[in-house]
């Protein structure tokens, strides 16, 4: 974040616009971590059912979501890592 703009206010807008984004077709869910012992790093994962769903996704085409984005733009530093595969491999606790 850049001095003047808060993780709280990134994340409460980052939720309304994944709260609409998620209304898209093939939309799973997206997850909002913090990184730990640098609470203002933060890494979003957004799940679809396929990449050709992720890319047939607008986010420009909802003013909200619009504007959140270009507020984004200005107060924070972010920073693309990839488009990754679902998990191959995962080992999750017994229920």
């Amino acid at each position: 974040m850049k001095p003047g703009y808060t993780v709280e206010e990134y994340a409460e807008a980052w939720i309304r616009a994944s709260e609409i984004i998620q209304r898209t077709p093939g939309a799973r869910g997206t997850f909002l971590h913090r990184k730990i012992g640098h609470p203002d790093t933060l890494l979003a994962i957004a799940t679809w059912d396929s990449k050709a769903h992720r890319d047939a996704k607008d986010d420009r085409r909802d003013a909200t979501v619009r504007a959140i984005l270009d507020k984004h733009a200005v107060n924070c530093e972010i920073t693309v890592i990839g488009e990754f595969e679902d998990p191959e491999w995962s080992v999750l606790p017994e229920p």
